[in-house]
């Protein structure tokens, strides 16, 4: 298109270059005139170009920038003509690489210092680091003759967190229960168990101190606390190579025009990729969030592109980090999931829960979870069956080996409801729901 109008450019200059020169061979008047004319026509053109694109001013606010796998993100554009020359036509290109983020638009008939706005709200279909922009004005003069162009190389993030889902209650082993191991571990936590008292230091909140001995000492005396005698809870996404089941090619969807949600695009609506990745971090996730919310110490070990390593730790940010962590998070890890186990088992104090979710269909698996079981570690496995996403083995003889050896198994098939399908308690003796 820009090859096409610059030639249109080369005509009229042409035209206005042979109209110039054969008036100067013939001496006709009406030849200059229409030299003069088509020379005319270039210069206020350009100037008219010039004007489109350089009075114009583009602002773009986005809601948030933290979203979820299934929810909107929503971005307002606003386009203001800062001069008194009316503009026909602007197109605002946006190269954001979110998926399916529709955000370019054309502005028509843009009249003297009026502005246009536009909403765009997007599903979020994939989870990851997304960039926002830059964004490209492109605009021309009345007859086509100087398309211009400008770039807006600011640009900013967004974070799409993995999908959750509720989970109502969580079979465990025995033994983690108050009165179990104790984590004999100082924390910057309030809880029910105070080990001690030391002097006041800088940063201490008021309602740690203790009064009394800070009556006794004449001078500010605080309580030292222990964690509560719960065992930690780590969290192990299975994110190697082996044993993961690609998607199949999905096709995009329709183009939604600009503004409120379309009905097709509702939330209720919203499916899962059809990928053991994805399965597995979004119930990673899930486990997580149900853990953090019963006030419970969660940490996460995962071997994927990059090794990630969080410790162990209740609360909303604890909670924001393992989302942050499985936004980005690839199954492109080298290491067996057995393997990655054995060299971080000193991260693992006795008496540890380790949740792992797998789609690995080896029985050595169950031989390892036995030998972890061994160390003093409670092992939960969540297999992921890669033969219902159309490949792989079948992960049932495995989960039927676990639950023969009485270690605590769940399977997740392609398009289960996830909240039943993890929320169902164990039916041996041994274990009991959280």
């Amino acid at each position: 298109m820009a090859a096409f109008l610059g030639q249109r450019r080369v005509v009229v200059f042409a035209l206005a270059l042979v109209a110039f020169i054969a008036g100067l061979i013939t001496g006709r008047d009406l030849l200059f005139t229409l030299a003069y004319l088509l020379g005319l026509l270039l210069i206020l053109s350009f100037i008219w170009a010039w004007l489109n694109l350089n009075g114009v001013h583009l602002s773009r606010v986005t809601r948030v920038r933290r979203t979820q796998v299934g929810r909107p993100l929503e971005e307002r554009f606003t386009v203001r003509n800062t001069t008194i020359a009316p503009k026909l036509w602007l197109e605002v290109r946006d190269f954001s690489d979110l998926p399916y983020h529709y955000s370019s638009h054309v502005v028509n008939s843009l009249g003297p210092r009026q502005s246009y706005s536009w909403r765009v709200t997007t599903i979020c279909r994939q989870r990851g680091r997304y960039q926002l922009g830059p964004v490209r004005l492109r605009t021309s003069d009345p007859f086509g003759l100087f398309p211009m162009e400008r770039d807006l190389t600011p640009t900013s993030n967004v974070v799409v967190f993995p999908m959750t889902f509720e989970i109502h209650q969580f079979a465990l082993p025995v033994g983690i229960l108050p009165g179990g191991d104790a984590l004999r571990r100082r924390t910057h936590y309030i809880t029910t168990n105070a080990s001690g008292v030391r002097d006041y230091e800088p940063g201490d909140s008021f309602n740690r101190i203790h009064w009394r001995s800070t009556a006794r000492r004449d001078r500010l005396v605080v309580k030292e606390f222990e964690l509560d005698p719960l065992a930690d809870i780590w969290i192990v996404p299975d994110m190697s190579v082996y044993g993961h089941v690609a998607p199949r090619r999905e096709t995009a969807p329709p183009t939604p025009p600009p503004g409120d949600i379309p009905g097709w695009l509702k939330m209720q609506d919203f499916r899962l990729p059809e990928s053991t990745e994805e399965y597995t971090v979004t119930i990673a996730a899930s486990v997580a969030q149900f853990f953090l919310r019963r006030d419970r110490a969660v940490g996460m070990l995962a071997y994927g592109q990059s090794n990630e390593i969080l410790q162990p730790d209740r609360g909303e940010r604890q909670f924001n980090r393992i989302l942050e962590t499985l936004a980005v998070l690839r199954a492109q890890g080298d290491v067996p999931i057995s393997d990655m186990l054995y060299a971080e088992t000193h991260l693992f104090p006795r008496g540890t829960t380790v949740i792992v979710v797998t789609p690995n269909t080896r029985e050595e698996w169950s031989v390892a979870a036995r030998q972890l079981s061994r160390r003093g570690l409670r092992v939960v496995t969540i297999l992921v069956n890669p033969a219902s996403f159309y490949g792989g083995r079948s992960a049932e003889p495995l989960y039927q080996l676990l639950r023969a050896g009485g270690q605590v198994a769940y399977m997740v098939n392609n398009g289960d409801d996830m909240t039943a399908a993890l929320s169902r308690g164990a039916t041996q003796p041994g274990y009991f729901t959280v």
